[in-house]
């Protein structure tokens, strides 16, 4: 598959029609720039294709401008399945359940940083465990766990680590309905227990980042956001729900796998793996897998408890003086019932988001009437040596489900990227750029080499050609702790 077998809807829009493989009940349409897309290897291509086959599917199965192969839906992959008669599919979330990005804001200058930046990095990396395994701040037995799984980001405001205004600033208020822990195995909850406030390893980051004028393309719903300054501050916390959302999904792709033929379903490919949204086993996986959302908020939320005491101990004042607010926390990885407008009638739907981001308009449910003329903050983040971006959500992105990039995308392995880049090297050199870093793993510092990633400008380009979301503006890196 190439782009001379593609149709061009507009610049950056391409779309695989359904005669490209018998049995595709919709076509495939892949966002980006030519350039994005002539990039992506032809796996992206036939898995966004063999999306196409789910049960219940509607308009379009979609791959965002990040878009890169993975388990199941490319990464970047989106489905809008109905209900009342189509599938859930395990492959269309991605293992790591609501792995997402909050963005916190100070009112710190660069100025007033850059002096204690080092022990800024070294206290959150000796506080905020990383790595692989790695264990939290708190501990929950298996009641407090289901209490967790339920509440979410609440549980943690409940028990002293946040404020109510955080859960105003976070997806889904930080807790999704119809979490059912009664669906959560007991290996699950023992991989999970001893991980809520942990970084977790592979691309998860804690980062502190810096605004510059230049840098800020829209000053008005920046100023909404609360990005107001040239040199200001700001630190961004991308985790997940790490070994908990792991298990859920690896249990659930094994029971679909083997109950399948019981109704009947047959997939181009078995990492696509289903049930009937309206089954027993569908219920009990969407159960799961919002238990699991959950224990992501709660884990990004304890996180960010985390960073505020520790720029409180740094600069001797209290969270608040020091102006530390929430932006926005974002979810990529779920699968959730929205409304949406299908042929001039609304109707509820399964939004399936892998590796991708929600990206509603102001006037939406569910958006903070803070931000009700702005519409919803959008982060995506980049490689620690070239820098993130914030964006809006646009009424635009209907055809989209909504729905735009969640981070720059691979284009390199970590195996290759291993082989072609040094952990030392790399520390080094960003260290002499200003950028400091501290790892639980060199080799792991090594795979997360900007090279080894898109050029997330022109991803971000191409998700605002797109009509995704609208660009706002961009940060840049100078300390980073990676697994």
């Amino acid at each position: 598959m190439n782009l001379d077998g593609m149709r061009r809807i507009s610049d950056c829009v391409y779309e695989i029609g359904m005669k490209h493989r018998k049995g595709m009940r919709v076509p495939a349409r892949i966002f980006g720039s030519e350039e994005l897309v002539r990039g992506m290897d032809d796996a992206v291509f036939e898995q966004i294709a063999n999306v196409c086959f789910l049960p219940g599917i509607q308009k379009y199965a979609l791959c965002m401008p990040d878009g890169h192969s993975g388990y199941g839906f490319p990464i970047g992959g989106v489905a809008a399945i109905d209900p009342s008669d189509g599938v859930i599919s395990p492959g269309g979330i991605g293992f790591d359940i609501n792995c997402g990005i909050r963005l916190v804001a100070t009112g710190l200058h660069i100025d007033e940083v850059r002096p204690h930046l080092k022990s800024l990095v070294n206290r959150l990396f000796q506080r905020v465990p990383a790595g692989v395994g790695g264990e939290g701040m708190v501990r929950l037995n298996r009641s407090s766990f289901d209490e967790a799984m339920v509440k979410g980001a609440r549980w943690a405001v409940d028990h002293g680590y946040g404020e109510r205004e955080d859960l105003e600033m976070t997806e889904d208020g930080g807790c999704i309905a119809d979490a059912d822990p009664s669906r959560v195995s007991a290996r699950a909850y023992e991989r999970g227990k001893n991980q809520v406030g942990t970084l977790g390893s592979g691309n998860h980051f804690l980062e502190i980042q810096v605004a510059k004028k230049e840098n800020i393309f829209d000053t008005r719903i920046a100023g909404e956001f609360g990005i107001v300054e040239d040199g200001q501050v700001f630190v961004m916390i991308h985790s997940g729900s790490r070994g908990f959302g792991h298990q859920v999904a690896t249990e659930y792709l094994q029971r679909f796998l083997k109950m399948m033929p019981k109704y009947g379903l047959s997939m181009p490919d078995r990492e696509l793996a289903c049930a009937p949204f309206d089954s027993a086993e569908g219920r009990d996986y969407f159960g799961a897998m919002n238990c699991a959302i959950n224990i992501a908020f709660l884990n990004r939320q304890l996180i960010m408890h985390r960073v505020r005491e520790v720029f409180s101990e740094i600069f001797g004042q209290s969270p608040a003086r020091l102006g530390m607010r929430l932006i926005y926390d974002v979810c990529h990885n779920t699968a959730k019932l929205e409304r949406h407008e299908i042929d001039g009638s609304f109707r509820e739907l399964l939004v399936h988001r892998k590796g991708a981001t929600r990206a509603f308009p102001g006037d939406m449910k569910g958006v903070p009437g803070k931000y009700s003329g702005a519409g919803q903050p959008v982060i995506i983040g980049g490689s620690m040596e070239i820098g993130s971006y914030v964006l809006a959500g646009i009424r635009e992105a209907r055809e989209a489900f909504y729905t735009t990039a969640h981070g720059s995308g691979r284009v390199m392995s970590r195996t290759q990227a291993r082989r072609l880049f040094r952990g030392n090297a790399l520390r080094s050199g960003l260290e002499e750029r200003g950028i400091y870093i501290q790892t639980a793993s060199l080799p792991g510092l090594a795979e997360e080499a900007g090279a080894a990633y898109k050029d997330i400008d022109e991803v971000v380009r191409a998700t605002e050609c797109a009509g995704l979301s609208k660009i706002v503006a961009k940060l840049l890196p100078v300390g980073n702790i990676k697994g």
